[in-house]
Order: structure tokens, then C-alpha cells, then sequence
């Protein structure tokens, strides 16, 4: 498709964050789900994002205190090809790519986000990873200033997540730059986030400012927080319950009643053979 191109205002501008890419109507691809989009409305209103606040209404509100530009993107670790780019520089190294995913949040509800981005695949192969990196590693932005949740010891800041290499190399994993056509909102990620749409919705890390792979396994944050709770994988699994709820059944934004989970958010066929042979109770 073609590169996508802004409407004036600034993209990194608050008043910029519902700004529109413009681009060509286009068919579903081979990676979009056909079910019902959630509206732009509530999926940038009903969000986790504890840089801002912990309550799903805080991004929303306070999503204006963050400025996107400038951006830059360190990339390093077990790569050949280390740099620190800037976010426009980054973005127009990809042809964008429209991505219908399924979001299943941890906690029991859903969404179905038109994301705009690219796959993370072409960015790692760009970068020319080592033999000795098997992990990617995503850090997000620290800075109190702008996220007023980060004056609070709710986590261990940065937010920090990680993905095993043939993971961030599998197809479906995304880095989102734009939201249901439009620049992406700072309640949902901006100015870059990743899409992981067979993971629970936190392994999903928002506002990217470092990707670094490496040769152990990350110590992501809610691991450290509650490893009890939240494992390194987090693959969605109905099977395997939360201590405090059960996954078999989720919540869609926008609809009534439950509905059944799918093993892997409903990804299961292309994404199953990556832990053949795992037990995913304990690897969970």
C-alpha cells in the first residue's frame, strides 16, 4: 500500500492526536480479524496505562501532558547495526500496514483495535541481529514530568517488556504508529507501541523509546511486580486461570454479556507451534 501521509497540525502536537493519515480503502488482510471494530471512542477512553494513573479513565484524561516530538528510538543490544533514530525517520523506513487485532486485557475484557504500523520483524532485521540474541527487549519512556503515574511506586519504572526473538519475528507482532487511521492517540501508546495480539494486553508495551536484544531472558515489570500473577509469556490461554478470576470467558467493550476466549486471543493456528512441547500452566 502506499506510504501514508499526515494532515497538517503537527503530528506530535496534542491537538494532533486525532489527526487523520490519509490512505486507500482496502480490503481485510491475512492477519485481520472480521469481527466488529470497537469504536474509536471507547477504545481511546477505557484504557490501561499506568504511566498516566491507574484508573482506566486517567490516559484519557491526561494524555495531553505527553509531547511525541521529538522522538528517538534506541535500538542496540546483540545487534550489528545499533542507533538511536528518530521516531519520522523510523516510520518512514516501512511501508504502513493497517492490522485489524483482537486485545485481550489480563483482567477479563476485550477489544478489536484497527491499528496502524509495522511489523516488528522488519525493524529487528534491519538492525542485524547477533547469534547471540534469542530476546527482545522494549523500554518505555521515564519521565514523571509528562507521566504523572510514574511519581507513584505502583510499578518499577521504566515499564520494561520482552518477547523470545522467534516471537518478535513471527508475522503478527506489530509496532503501532496510528490508531483506526489516525495518529495514535497518547492514551493508547503514542508515538509508538507494540501489537502482540495473541498476549495478554499488558505484554503490549506503549510509548517505545528503547528496543535492545539480547541473550537472557528480560525481567519485564509486572514478572517483577507479581510473578505470581503476571508470567513472562503471558500467552492467553481460557485454560489457565488468574489467582484471582477466571480467563475462560471475557467481556467485549461495547457489547453485553460474555463471551469464550479463545486459546491464543483466537491466533492459535498461526501462532501455536512456537511452544510446541511447552507446558503452558507452568510457562505462563
Amino acid at each position: 500500500m502506499e506510504l501514508l501521509t499526515r494532515r497538517p497540525g503537527g503530528p506530535g502536537s496534542a491537538e494532533a492526536q486525532g489527526a487523520a493519515f490519509t490512505r486507500p480503502a482496502r480490503p481485510l488482510g491475512p492477519y485481520d480479524t472480521s469481527e466488529a471494530v470497537t469504536p474509536y471512542a471507547q477504545a481511546t477512553s477505557y484504557n490501561n496505562f499506568y504511566e498516566f494513573g491507574t484508573d482506566k479513565s486517567d490516559p484519557a484524561r491526561m494524555a495531553a501532558s505527553l509531547k511525541t516530538r521529538p522522538w528517538t528510538v534506541r535500538i542496540d543490544g546483540e545487534v550489528r547495526k545499533p542507533m538511536t533514530v528518530d521516531i519520522d525517520t523510523l516510520q518512514g523506513w516501512f511501508p504502513l500496514e493497517d492490522r485489524v487485532y483482537r486485545m485481550r486485557c489480563v483482567e477479563g475484557w476485550s477489544m478489536v483495535m484497527p491499528w496502524l504500523g509495522f511489523p516488528l520483524a522488519a525493524l529487528i532485521r534491519r538492525m542485524e541481529p547477533t547469534s547471540k540474541a534469542k530476546y527482545v527487549q522494549f523500554t518505555a519512556l521515564l519521565d514523571p514530568k509528562q507521566f504523572p503515574g510514574q511519581r507513584q511506586p505502583v510499578l518499577k519504572w521504566p515499564y520494561v517488556e520482552g518477547l523470545r526473538l522467534d516471537e518478535a519475528l513471527h508475522p503478527l507482532a506489530f509496532m503501532a504508529v496510528g490508531l483506526d487511521g489516525r495518529v495514535l492517540p497518547g492514551q493508547n501508546g503514542a508515538p509508538l507501541r507494540l501489537a502482540v495480539p495473541w498476549k495478554y494486553g499488558f505484554k503490549s508495551i506503549k510509548s517505545v523509546v528503547r528496543i535492545t536484544l539480547t541473550e537472557k531472558q528480560p525481567q519485564t515489570t509486572w514478572a517483577l511486580a507479581a510473578p505470581q500473577e503476571y508470567g513472562f509469556y503471558a500467552n492467553v490461554n481460557p485454560a489457565v486461570p488468574h489467582p484471582r478470576w477466571s480467563q475462560a470467558t471475557e467481556r467485549r467493550i461495547g457489547e453485553l454479556g460474555r463471551r469464550k476466549t479463545l486459546p491464543f486471543n483466537g491466533y492459535a493456528e498461526q501462532v501455536a507451534d512456537l511452544y510446541r512441547g511447552m507446558d503452558l500452566r507452568q510457562s505462563f
